[in-house]
């Protein structure tokens, strides 16, 4: 890999306005993150999957922001390259100086970014965040911490309806300061229209191949997980080592080969 230098946000809209794919996957620790790097992945998410991948519960929403800290400094130290975003997790950002309590201590703990789930209210919270300096990431469609309010793991946004309110939400992210937007489990069609209808990089998961750029869960992506959502692909049938998996998954993000409509609602 020839560029070393620290990806930065300019890096990441130059790369949207250049219609080059972002490649971002979550991570947990130091040794995998450091591969990451090397295989060029863009941007690295220390989600609050964790809860379930790494702490074993069924859900996201018992991680607390202690876990989400311990292990954003763990992934920092193998990173030299990529973005590191992290999570906050469920009832840590639900009123300002919470939230700012919150972020200033993952931004300390290595984070260059936090992502937060949700609209409405939480509008309000980004605007409160972005204009104290906290750069922020937003996260629309099937938004995890909210699974029992949701009624499941599910498509959102299916109908007219939720198609309008999500586009509106979005554009509402990005006016209050967010600089980067995840959106999940959304019908391909409206992942590429978020994408046209906001400034800031907008990330898929499950979200089809229109968005700037795509996420998985690593372990997901490396067949690790038990139920696996239609959006994965198993990057380590082909691979014969982790890394190669991780560069694979960069080249098929690349080139607009992931997702295929296989992958996408």
């Amino acid at each position: 890999m020839t560029n070393t230098l620290p990806i930065t946000l300019d890096n990441l809209f130059a790369m949207k306005r250049a219609g080059e794919k972002l490649a971002m996957l979550t991570c947990y620790d130091a040794t995998f993150a450091s591969a990451m790097d090397q295989a060029g992945v863009d941007i690295i998410l220390v989600g609050d999957s964790l809860g379930m991948v790494v702490q074993g519960r069924t859900t996201t929403v018992g991680v607390s922001v202690e876990d989400v800290a311990y292990h954003t400094a763990c992934v920092s130290r193998g990173l030299e390259r990529a973005f590191l975003l992290a999570d906050m997790p469920f009832g840590s950002f639900h009123n300002e100086s919470t939230a700012m309590e919150n972020a200033v201590q993952l931004l300390g703990a290595g984070g260059a970014m936090v992502k937060l789930e949700g609209a409405g209210p939480m509008i309000e919270i980004v605007s409160y965040m972005t204009s104290r300096g906290v750069p922020v990431c937003g996260h629309l469609g099937l938004t995890p911490q909210s699974v029992n309010q949701l009624g499941g793991f599910k498509v959102q946004a299916r109908d007219e309806k939720g198609a309008q309110q999500l586009l509106l939400d979005a554009v509402a992210l990005q006016q209050a300061g967010a600089q980067l937007l995840v959106v999940e489990c959304i019908p391909a069609t409206l992942g590429t229209e978020v994408s046209a209808a906001v400034d800031i990089p907008v990330i898929g998961i499950g979200a089809g191949a229109g968005c700037d750029g795509q996420v998985l869960v690593m372990h997901d992506m490396l067949g690790l997980g038990g139920r696996v959502p239609k959006f994965v692909a198993n990057f380590m049938l082909d691979s014969s080592s982790i890394k190669g998996a991780f560069e694979a998954y960069v080249s098929a993000v690349r080139e607009g080969r992931f997702p295929g409509s296989e992958h996408t609602y």
